[in-house]
């Protein structure tokens, strides 16, 4: 009895292992990170193109999950090098003082039909603030090399203000140049990365 007991509890473990959070990185050529502002009438849009993530996910209980991602502001990219450079400077993102936007997840809550709510300490201009991200996840499977990829998409909106980002500038016939809230979109695709070699 014992041994049979033994035995369960070891195939379980096994079990267990085998369905272990597992690591995943972005792949970048078929991802965006993507935001739009208001100006004046329209909306200029933008990517961020230099980031690296670490998700650490964890299928059986994914409130055990994890990410991690880091932007280098100076790669924003406007497709305008002259507004390009001015988002750089200290009226907005100041770059060569506040190099990185940073989220770091502390919770993730599913919320059904494959949503999930990911909140995080989130650093942007050298303030931090607790935010929580709307994700979907859509879905799995493997490209033709047999690399495991898993998609995810979040969208959702941030006041830039409120992280010190408040330059504008006033218009003759009434209100700004440029909106507050920012909309933020994002699409990845993810790469399961191989477990690392026992030593």
């Amino acid at each position: 009895m014992r041994r049979y007991v033994a035995l369960t509890f070891a195939a379980a473990f096994a079990a267990s292992a085998a369905f272990a959070a597992e690591i995943h990185d972005a792949d970048k050529v078929h991802s965006t990170v993507g935001f739009s502002v208001k100006h004046m009438m329209s909306r200029v849009n933008g990517t961020f193109d230099d980031y690296a993530m670490t998700l650490t996910m964890d299928r059986a209980n994914p409130g055990a999950s994890s990410v991690e991602f880091r932007i280098k502001a100076t790669s924003i990219n406007t497709q305008n090098p002259q507004r390009d450079g001015h988002l750089r400077s200290p009226d907005f993102f100041d770059v060569a003082k506040y190099p990185e936007i940073v989220f770091k997840s502390t919770k993730v809550v599913a919320k059904g039909q494959d949503r999930y709510e990911v909140t995080g300490d989130f650093t942007m201009h050298g303030v931090t603030k607790s935010l929580t991200l709307p994700v979907a996840f859509l879905g799995t499977m493997k490209d033709p090399r047999g690399t495991e990829k898993s998609g995810f998409e979040i969208e959702t909106t941030v006041n830039r203000k409120d992280f010190g980002i408040v330059w504008n500038a006033a218009l003759d016939s009434g209100g700004f140049v440029l909106g507050d809230d920012v909309a933020v979109r994002i699409n990845l695709e993810t790469q399961k990365q191989a477990p690392a070699a026992a030593k």
